[in-house]
């Protein structure tokens, strides 16, 4: 059974809210069999084939309801429905088509989707915004081929240039400059991309959940109040390796003991900073590796994150402490290094306030929630007024090809996301 059949198949028509269901799930599925997977999962990783036939396909529906189309030189796509004066800041609304490696075909691809499907049932009702809307598709949202993600966002607001992305390489040592040219685009030229914030009036965004507070509350959709912001904290123990056999246990300087303990003491770390806040070790690598070997290095990465920027610079600060304070009770030594850091981003009361309009308009009982994972919601929220739109994903699952959210909870989506646009292209 095809994405579109499956769709189809368990669509229950639970809200009536007057948008075309099969239209959607045969773009979806359209879009899903570019970089299908033998898992059944997306591949489509940015600045790549598959990535550029994603857009070439919505630049073609788009072209189909006579929008305007262009591409800006980071690769961004946009479509643009005029609107009464076409001298107003516009209102811009979209996500990404790129995914993770073996991905699903949610993530991203449904905020670009449902704002075609809204945008093309305004035309058929002959409905025009007093300002242009623009249906935007940002070039490598997932950072997975040159870890840094939100590239066109970021090139767009003007928070990266040639000069920062042009040596980034990928795993097999392409460069971003290459990455371009491969793409038919031309990294000497990735200035004319960048947009003045006083052209947008505003921007939002409709993603998956990728969590389950909205499926334990029962709800299609949820009104996002804050993008958290990670830190990537590396952190390095350092013992001796030994003999596992003739190394009594007190005699031990072993890494791994002291990082088990630091990442055990972690777990209990965030709720006392934040509701909002988390911290993760996804990553751990141990030196040398033998099973009859006391581990003399560990390096870990903390990945932390919170909504509210104090907060979390107030629990990255704990971990640091706890980690020296481990280190020099076990005689070992310690090293942490600060990789990544992006400040977190809070959603303007006023727009919470348009989406909670348009969620409860929709007959919807709205539900307030953070985001734990990055958007180009968040690169856009630091320069103009910005909502976002969750919708339910069944089981929290993302980043997988299980992933999974209903045609009724899409279709709720779509008639919150038109609402709250009717807001804000009004005047």
């Amino acid at each position: 059974m095809n994405l579109k059949a499956k769709l189809l198949n368990g669509f229950q028509n639970k809200y009536e809210v007057g948008f075309n269901e099969e239209r959607i799930a045969e773009r979806l599925s359209q879009l899903a069999s570019i970089g299908l997977t033998e898992e059944g999962g997306s591949n489509r990783i940015a600045y790549t084939k598959e990535e550029r036939a994603a857009k070439e396909m919505v630049k073609k529906w788009i072209k189909e309801i006579l929008l305007e189309v262009y591409e800006d030189e980071a690769g961004n796509v946009f479509g643009r429905l005029n609107g009464k004066d076409t001298t107003l800041p516009a209102v811009l609304v979209g996500s990404h088509v790129d995914t993770v490696p073996n991905g699903g075909h949610f993530d991203g691809t449904l905020g670009v989707l449902t704002a075609l499907e809204v945008v093309q049932t305004w035309t058929e009702e002959a409905f025009i915004p007093d300002r242009n809307l623009e249906i935007v598709i940002f070039s490598d949202e997932e950072g997975v081929r040159f870890d840094g993600g939100l590239t066109g966002s970021r090139v767009m607001m003007g928070e990266a240039d040639a000069g920062s992305l042009r040596e980034d390489k990928d795993e097999d040592g392409v460069t971003f400059a290459e990455a371009l040219r491969a793409d038919g685009l031309d990294i000497d030229l990735l200035d004319k991309a960048v947009r003045n914030p006083k052209e947008i009036h505003a921007f939002v965004e409709l993603h998956i959940e990728q969590g389950k507070v909205l499926e334990r509350q029962d709800c299609p959709v949820g009104i996002v109040t804050g993008i958290a912001g990670p830190v990537n904290l590396w952190v390095q123990f350092n013992g001796e390796a030994g003999h596992a056999g003739n190394t009594p246990m007190g005699q031990r300087l072993d890494a791994l003991a002291a990082s088990s303990e630091f990442m055990t003491e972690l777990e209990k770390m965030p709720g006392r900073f934040s509701e909002t806040a988390v911290a993760t070790v996804g990553k751990i690598d141990v030196y040398p590796g033998g099973s009859n070997v006391i581990p003399g290095r560990v390096e870990l990465i903390v990945d932390v994150r919170d909504i509210y920027l104090e907060s979390r610079d107030s629990l990255l600060a704990t971990i640091e402490e706890l980690a020296l304070k481990i280190a020099e009770r076990r005689g070992l030594q310690v090293v942490l290094d600060r990789k990544l850091r992006v400040d977190p981003v809070l959603i303007q009361d006023g727009m919470k306030e348009i989406v909670k309009d348009a969620v409860e308009s929709s007959g919807f009982q709205p539900v307030l929630l953070p985001s734990g994972a990055a958007h180009d919601a968040m690169i856009m929220g630091r320069h103009v007024p910005t909502a976002m739109i969750f919708v339910r994903s069944q089981d929290g699952i993302s980043h997988n090809p299980k992933e999974w959210t209903t045609l009724d909870d899409i279709m709720a989506g779509c008639k919150v996301l038109s609402e709250t646009l009717k807001q804000l292209v009004a005047g």
